[in-house]
């Protein structure tokens, strides 16, 4: 759309993954079936968790918390991108744009929340087991979880209106497969400074902040102030799978979000979100469940309840 001398952005050109045409079914098929697998994972942790007794503890409950926010997170990605494998020309339009940018990082900044709650609910159990059902009782738990999702709605909404303020006359390709914040920022016609400084804030404030303090509550808090190597061993295998999501999400995170001034290498910024974004949510509930007793065992006591049903 033509204003005076500018035109306006109405919808931008995505790149995508690839722009070779040979590619594009291969890559369909791969993200379909990562999506189907993310979907599959996510919706049988919410079930199995919900529907065993044994699993209704305050664990399971941010678990069933992030595998609900995964199923979003890659839902706002993965099914406009599985589209545009299979067009030509691969538009999104600004509205349309905006909302995957908004949706994608308040649920971004919620996970990084959500992961401190399931980090402080493992110290907990850990470093105080017989106060455990005390400290974490529901209503703290709901409180921790809706204090997760308040502060990446308040992320995602300051970071989005300051956006929305910089005017889009004239380049309208990006370079990524979704409306990420940071590739979108290079597209505005105006000076961005000021926009990338408050990223990279509140990228410290929602990111750094909690990354510190889940390494300093499961690692120093919860294993090194444990004397007995039986102790250790249990509280690390305890922490373990947290550990390794949190290792998974934040380090991909921190690559993109936390680079001032940096010089973009599209292809590396590129496959760090596809990995947060895509990636990370399909690997958590193998990474939670393989390596979880409670989970394996309520899932083969209910999986077993089911064929018994049948076979009558």
């Amino acid at each position: 759309m033509v204003t005076g001398n500018f035109t306006i952005v109405v919808e931008f050109i995505l790149l995508g993954l690839t722009s070779r045409q040979d590619l594009q079914i291969l890559l369909f098929i791969v993200f379909l079936t990562c999506y189907i697998v993310s979907l599959i994972g996510n919706i049988v942790i919410i079930w199995i968790s919900s529907t065993n007794p044994r699993l209704h503890t305050p664990m399971y409950f941010f678990l069933r918390n992030l595998s609900f926010l995964d199923i979003w997170y890659t839902s706002c990605v993965v099914p406009k991108m599985l589209i545009n494998f299979l067009l030509v020309k691969k538009t999104i339009s600004y509205n349309g744009c905006v909302t995957q940018m908004f949706i994608h990082m308040t649920l971004g900044g919620t996970e990084c929340c959500l992961l401190l709650s399931m980090a402080y609910d493992r110290y907990v159990a850990i470093c105080s087991p017989l106060r455990y059902t005390n400290i974490m009782h529901p209503t703290f738990c709901i409180r921790m979880a809706a204090a997760s999702w308040f502060a990446g709605i308040v992320d995602s909404v300051v970071n989005t209106v300051y956006t929305l303020q910089l005017p889009f006359c004239g380049a309208n390709v990006v370079d990524h497969f979704f409306c990420e914040m940071p590739t979108l920022l290079e597209l505005a016609c105006a000076d961005t400074s000021l926009n990338k400084t408050f990223l990279f804030f509140w990228a410290i404030v929602i990111g750094v902040i909690p990354f510190f303090v889940i390494l300093n509550v499961n690692i120093i808090s919860s294993i090194i102030k444990i004397r007995t190597t039986t102790g250790r061993r249990k509280a690390f295998s305890t922490c373990a799978s947290h550990v390794i999501v949190v290792a998974l999400f934040y380090g991909t995170v921190f690559f993109i979000y936390l680079r001032p001034g940096r010089i973009h290498v599209s292809s590396y910024d590129i496959m760090a979100t596809l990995f947060y974004s895509v990636i990370t949510p399909m690997l958590n509930p193998l990474i939670y469940t393989l390596r979880n007793k409670d989970v394996k065992l309520a899932l083969k006591e209910t999986t077993g309840k089911k064929i018994v049903l049948w076979r009558k």
